[in-house]
C-alpha cells in the first residue's frame, strides 16, 4: 500500500517543526559585510589602476616567455653544434 500526505506550511514553520536553528540574522550580516567589502574594493579599483596592473603582468609574462624561447633556442643550437664533429 502506498499513500501520499501533502502538508502546506511556510519554510519558517517547517524549520521550527524539524528543530533547525534560525540562521537568518547570521546570513543577513554576512551578506551585508560582503556587499560592503565589494563596494570598497570596486571603489579602489579605477580603470587606470586595473589597466596598469594588467599591463605590468602582461609585460612580465612576455619577458619571461622571450627568455624561455631564447634559452631554448640557444640550447638547441649548442646541442646541434656539439653533435656534429
Amino acid at each position: 500500500m502506498k499513500f501520499t500526505v501533502n502538508v502546506e506550511c511556510s519554510p519558517e514553520e517547517a524549520r521550527r517543526f524539524m528543530g533547525l536553528p534560525d540562521v537568518t540574522p547570521i546570513n543577513e550580516a554576512l551578506v551585508s559585510e560582503m556587499g560592503k567589502r565589494m563596494e570598497s574594493n570596486l571603489a579602489m579599483m579605477s580603470p587606470e589602476t586595473m589597466m596598469s596592473s594588467w599591463m605590468s603582468v602582461g609585460t612580465q609574462a612576455q619577458d619571461a616567455f622571450v627568455k624561455l624561447m631564447t634559452s631554448a633556442a640557444g640550447g638547441a643550437m649548442g646541442g646541434a653544434s656539439r653533435e656534429k664533429p
